[in-house]
Order: C-alpha cells, then structure tokens, then sequence
C-alpha cells in the first residue's frame, strides 16, 4: 500500500507539472522547489523507525543539490545549439558525472 501512495504523489505533481505548462512557462520550473521525490524518499526511510538513517537520507538528498545544479545549468546553455530532447539528455549526462564525483569522488581519495 505504501508504494501506491508514493505512485499517487508522483503521479498527482506530474499532472500539476503539464496542467502548469499550458498557462506558461515559469510555473512548471517553480513547482519542481516542492521537494516531491525526497518526500517519497524520506516517508520510506523514515517508515523504518531509525532516526539515525532518516538523517543520513537528508544529508544525501542535499548532497545531490550540485548535481541538479549541473543538469539544469547543462540544459541552459545547449538549448540554444540542440534539440529540446538532446538538451535533456546532455543535462542528465552532466547530472551523472556530478553526482558520480559528489558520491565517489570522495571515496577515491
């Protein structure tokens, strides 16, 4: 039943993100601020009653923070020269490399 409540959130801000795309353009980029996935996450983490564990989802989730940082900054400056949906991949690929070298980066040293 949990993973049915975690579909509806997700599914519920996806159709609020398209409705929001039809009346502009600054709407759908605000409602991604609602921290949806890291309620999702965080209700799975803290269902299992450790406080301990609950925190270190929290330090994780805003450690990504730069890496979101990169996809979007990624997908700015190649809109321009590319497809919308080559744009996208591009950002993922730069959301990749930074969350690999915020996730790995430290345990190579």
């Amino acid at each position: 039943m949990d993973v049915l409540w975690k579909g509806l959130i997700g599914g519920v801000v996806t159709a609020l993100i398209v409705l929001a795309s039809r009346r502009g353009n600054i709407l759908p980029g605000i409602l991604l601020l609602a921290p949806t996935f890291a309620v999702i996450a965080l209700i799975a983490v803290g269902s299992k009653g450790e406080t301990a564990g609950f925190k270190e989802a929290c330090l994780a989730s805003a450690k990504t923070i730069p890496a979101y940082l990169a996809f979007l900054a990624a997908a700015y400056m190649l809109i321009d020269r590319m497809d919308y949906r080559l744009a996208i991949l591009a950002g993922l690929a730069a959301w990749l490399v930074a969350a690999l070298a915020i996730f790995l980066g430290p345990r190579a040293l």
